[in-house]
């Protein structure tokens, strides 16, 4: 791709740019955002920007195609895009007239010239060289390189003879009169370029100063002698076909006119037609439209053919022509992914070649002959003239008629054969419909078992709710049987704290008691040591006296002593014994009642574990039969829309088997009518020969009739075919209808069956859930309250232990 820069005019006019180029991501973006829209971006095998030459240009993407000519393929290079983007610059550029160095604006022609024959000097080859080249105008071709009157030419250039396109047979195109000039040097290719581009048909628009108004094929047929092994001598040829095809223009805004308005419509319709031809390659399409104009049927071995092709669409950055670009760099993106199978000419023999040559040369001979000799006929020149001219028009309306019969017809098969299947298909459906619709009450009767089996079992969750609720009230029993019981322990605890309060008095009172013996004892020894002072200090006597009365207050206090350690350990012994029956008899009293507390608790653990596990088990039987249930029913739903696909997926597959008919209906019309058509040319010919043999008159009766006919017969096809294609859309549209209520009735019944077994499986899961939720707090509950009672027996029994 190549983007031309802004011209000094919209330089000057500030035009805005809205295409940047960058050569090295191969990327050309255009800039939407000017408008506030997203911008596009396109990639291509290689993008030249503003700022490239022609050198690089030829360097990059026509030398290599140079190359491969001299390898003995078919190639092409041709420019497309808008008018003004600069496609016969790109192509022809700066003609040079001398041999010397090529100036830095020369084209590709002239550089691919100059490339030959610099490959060819060097290789000293033995070659011969021939080039053409020709005019593409309002779908009539013109021989650029024609010899004739130079002032004529001048005079009545819009009346030049035009050559006729015929079909070689192989599916390539040859021009009858197109006159091939033989050529030894690059110089005679310069002039012959040159005089052949100022015969071309250029004219000033408002989008460029010289506009060319018509197509351009320049070709260069190259023959390069080669010695094979054996001193064998092949010839290896190879043609280059450089296309400067004019550019598609909005009328309005080129400002074109009558004759120009005209030109621009011709030249627009087989740019579309070229379009098409390149969507119908990258869509893989049956059927190519190479015939709708002489552009594409001289392009057909280049588009999806066996030669190799150069494209180079050429694009302006100005913002005003955004739409026309946008449209070329679709197109050329598109083209991109076409691809072609070429494959090398087949070397030809010398000998071969010569003999052919000298075939052409006695040809030649005796038409000469006959030219002397006048054996032949003969009729004036612009009779002749007019002739060939009505016998084109003819030509080209039969060959119209012919592709719109082929059409016709092909469409005529295919609707037949539609209509005929979408009958047979329709008779399925009505059948499968007819099975839908039993399946369908089946899978009601099964919902309405599976709503009943939900009923049951809402009943059966009621009960179990009922089960659970006298669950909780044997709960809350139990606790207010536990908070008299705390009660009573607080009881017996504060009893127990009465006791200790008893012992502690009891402690305190022997303390006193030791203190009084204590006192006791000092003051005897006081009242001894007194008396051995006594006795020291008085007589003997006295002392004796003393010593009696000591004496016997020594054995009355002693004795009072041993009284009153006897009453103290009479009354503690006494003490101890009634505290000991008391603690005892609390001890046995809380032992007592801590286990019955504790067999009742084991009681009533042992009930709600029982009932629990029933309860469980209840559950779990009814879950299973929900889910048994539940699971039936999305079976039966799931084998009924597997029913339904599969009743789409046949009908798919018979559009597609209704497709492969088509299409082998459509290979067998093409071949009877391409029969019709060699038989119907042969006729022609027969009888056009015969007609001239006779008088001119008989020719056109003859033809009129023939036209008359082909036009009745197109009529009476039309005619059929519009009534079949009626009554075919009408059956078409009824069954589709069918179709569609059908699949929508399947559909919504398979996802409302879907949804409720779906939701009702999702409740009764989380059901389930939520009770086993309640029968584990319960049994965290029950176990949780028998710890708590050990817990408490083990307290008491350590507490009565201490106090012990």
């Amino acid at each position: 791709l190549r983007c031309r820069p802004l011209s000094v005019e919209e330089q000057k006019a500030n035009v805005q740019s809205a295409v940047s180029c960058n050569d090295t991501k191969r990327e050309v973006t255009v800039l939407n955002s000017l408008f506030k829209q997203a911008d596009k971006t396109f990639t291509f095998d290689t993008v030249f920007g503003p700022k490239s030459q022609q050198r690089a240009i030829y360097d990059h993407a026509v030398a290599p195609i140079v190359d491969d000519v001299l390898e003995g393929y078919n190639c092409t290079v041709f420019a497309f895009g808008q008018t003004g983007t600069g496609k016969t610059y790109t192509m022809e550029g700066e003609m040079m007239q001398q041999v010397g160095e090529l100036p830095t604006s020369a084209g590709v022609m002239p550089r691919a010239v100059r490339h030959i024959f610099d490959i060819l000097e060097a290789q000293k080859a033995d070659y011969s060289m021939k080039v053409t080249f020709l005019e593409l105008y309002n779908e009539e071709i013109t021989d650029l390189l024609a010899s004739e009157d130079q002032s004529r030419f001048l005079e009545d250039r819009h009346k030049r003879p035009t050559l006729s396109l015929m079909e070689d047979g192989k599916g390539g195109s040859v021009i009858r009169g197109l006159e091939e000039i033989v050529v030894y040097s690059p110089g005679e290719i310069y002039s012959l370029l040159q005089h052949g581009s100022t015969r071309r048909r250029t004219a000033d628009t408002a989008l460029n100063m010289q506009s060319s108004r018509s197509h351009s094929v320049f070709s260069i047929y190259i023959h390069v002698k080669v010695t094979t092994t054996g001193n064998r001598e092949l010839i290896k040829c190879g043609r280059l076909n450089l296309v400067d095809l004019a550019g598609s223009e909005s009328i309005a805004r080129s400002g074109a006119k009558e004759v120009r308005a005209r030109e621009a419509g011709e030249l627009n319709k087989s740019l579309l037609t070229l379009g098409r031809v390149i969507t119908a390659l990258v869509e893989d399409s049956v059927h190519v439209p190479y015939r709708d104009s002489k552009l594409t049927r001289l392009l057909r071995e280049s588009l999806g053919g066996k030669a190799k092709t150069c494209i180079i669409a050429t694009v302006t950055p100005s913002v005003h022509c955004l739409e026309e670009t946008l449209v070329t760099l679709d197109y050329a993106y598109r083209a991109k992914s076409i691809r072609n199978k070429p494959e090398v000419n087949q070397k030809v023999c010398k000998s071969v070649m010569l003999k052919d040559l000298y075939k052409k040369m006695e040809k030649m001979k005796q038409d000469v002959k006959a030219a002397r000799e006048n054996n032949g006929i003969y009729i004036p020149d612009e009779t002749f003239v007019l002739e060939e001219a009505e016998k084109k028009i003819m030509r080209d309306k039969v060959e119209h008629m012919e592709l719109s019969m082929e059409k016709q017809s092909k469409e005529l098969e295919k609707y037949r054969s539609l209509y005929l299947a979408e009958q047979k298909h329709r008779l399925n459906l009505e059948g499968q419909n007819k099975e839908l619709k039993v399946t369908i009450e089946t899978c009601k009767r099964e919902f309405l078992d599976l709503q009943e089996a939900h009923s049951r079992a809402n009943m059966s969750l009621k009960e179990k709710d009922f089960i659970i609720s006298n669950l909780l009230h044997a709960e809350n029993v139990i606790l207010e049987r536990a908070k008299v019981l705390c009660g009573t322990v607080e009881t017996a605890s504060g009893d127990i704290a009465d006791l200790q309060n008893k012992l502690g008095r009891q402690s305190k009172t022997e303390v006193e008691n030791k203190g009084l013996l204590f006192n006791f004892r000092s003051q005897l020894d006081q009242s001894l040591g007194l008396l051995r002072n006594t006795v020291v200090r008085s007589s003997a006597n006295h002392l004796k006296r003393r010593i009696a009365k000591a004496k016997d207050m020594h054995t009355s206090g002693v004795q009072c002593m041993n009284e009153l350690v006897n009453t103290l350990r009479q009354r503690s012994i006494t003490d101890s014994e009634q505290m000991k029956l008391n603690i005892s008899s609390q001890a046995i009293a809380v032992d007592n009642f801590l286990a019955v507390m504790v067999s009742e608790a084991e009681q009533v653990l042992t009930e709600v574990l029982r009932s629990t596990s029933e309860l469980k088990e209840l559950l779990a039987f009814s879950a299973e039969q929900q889910e048994l249930g539940l699971q039936k029913s999305l079976t039966s739903a799931q084998a009924m829309s597997k029913t339904s696909i599969d009743f789409f997926n046949d009908i798919s597959t018979h559009a597609s088997r209704l497709m492969k008919l088509m299409k082998q209906s459509q290979r067998g019309c093409s071949s009877r009518l391409a029969e019709f058509e060699k038989g119907f040319e042969e006729a022609a010919i027969r009888e056009e020969q015969a007609a001239l043999d006779k008088i001119a008159g008989i020719l056109a009766g003859l033809t009129a009739r023939k036209t008359t006919m082909v036009s009745e017969y197109v009529g009476q096809l039309n005619e059929r075919y519009s009534e079949e294609q009626e009554h075919l859309a009408l059956e078409m549209s009824s069954l589709q209808q069918v179709s569609d209520n059908g699949k929508k009735e399947a559909a919504s019944c398979a996802e409302k069956l879907k949804n409720q077994i779906l939701e009702d499986m999702s409740s009764h899961a989380n059901t389930k859930d939520k009770m086993g939720d309640v029968l584990q707090q319960c049994l965290k509950g029950s176990h949780h309250s028998v710890s708590y009672w050990s817990h408490t027996q083990s307290c008491l029994e350590h507490l009565n232990k201490s106090s012990v």
